[in-house]
């Protein structure tokens, strides 16, 4: 007689697994607010297309009905609501995004809980501020290369992001873990997302936006300038306020208060 063992289910491997979003942070008055998006989202067409983004509404706490209302608005505006922070709830309505508890905002420093990043940051302005960004992804939306060759990205010891090929249209690279240098050209519909500095040798036509993780003295450099949008900590300018000014000269972005200036180099 033969005995055969019981076949096991396969098991199910429950894994925790964190990601960064962008954060959106409405205040009052709110149609001032989307006035500020809608700014922003028209110089910067595509911009939240296939992003995580939370919805933080500590600030404007509004009720059940005003937050379905908003997120429909945002919808409405291609901007997908992953999940909502506000403190003393736990849920919402079933229909409505998840509410995240104990959520850390992602700086040079690390993760820092709300408190923490209140002291740091304090009272950010909605007028001239880009949405709070934070990520771990490099080219087209994949991680770091795991083969250092002359057209992939390679991390210095220093944490410096080097990148020795030009970067296509529709490229995002982000790096969370200090200066991104770019050896070649920025294509226009193309974006440079960096924890420290940006630095292009060739000419920029898309989007850079230095010190996204809170770092005000980042800067952005470039040898000739044709940038659709420049961001520093946040505080940015778009192609049109820099035409006739900036405009296809070396230059460099850098803040001055709260305040984005750009100047060119001789």
């Amino acid at each position: 007689m033969t005995f055969a063992a019981p076949l096991e289910a396969k098991s199910i491997r429950f894994r925790a697994r964190s990601f960064v979003a962008f954060t959106l942070t409405p205040e009052a008055p709110l149609d001032v607010w989307l006035e500020g998006l809608d700014h922003w989202i028209g110089n910067s067409p595509g911009y939240f297309a296939g992003r995580p983004v939370v919805l933080d509404l500590n600030i404007l706490k509004p009720d059940v009905a005003a937050i379905e209302s908003l997120v429909g608005v945002l919808g409405h505006r291609g901007i997908r609501v992953y999940a909502i922070e506000l403190d003393g709830h736990t849920a919402l309505e079933p229909n409505l995004p998840p509410v995240l508890v104990g959520a850390k905002e992602a700086t040079t420093d690390g993760l820092l809980p709300r408190k923490a990043r209140e002291d740091v940051s304090g009272e950010d302005k909605a007028e001239g501020r880009a949405p709070e960004a934070g990520a771990a992804t490099v080219g087209d939306g994949k991680a770091g290369a795991s083969k250092a060759g002359d057209s992939e990205p390679q991390v210095e010891a220093s944490g410096t992001l080097m990148i020795k090929a030009p970067i296509r249209s529709g490229q995002a690279i982000v790096h969370p873990h200090g200066d991104v240098i770019v050896l070649g050209s920025v294509a226009s519909g193309s974006e440079i997302i960096a924890a420290g500095s940006i630095h292009v040798y060739g000419t920029l036509r898309g989007r850079a936006s230095a010190g996204a993780l809170g770092n005000r003295g980042a800067r952005i450099f470039c040898r000739k300038n044709e940038a659709e949008l420049l961001a520093v900590d946040g505080w940015y300018v778009t192609a049109e306020e820099m035409e006739g000014v900036s405009r296809g000269k070396p230059v460099q972005a850098f803040l001055d208060g709260d305040a984005l200036r750009v100047s060119t180099l001789s």
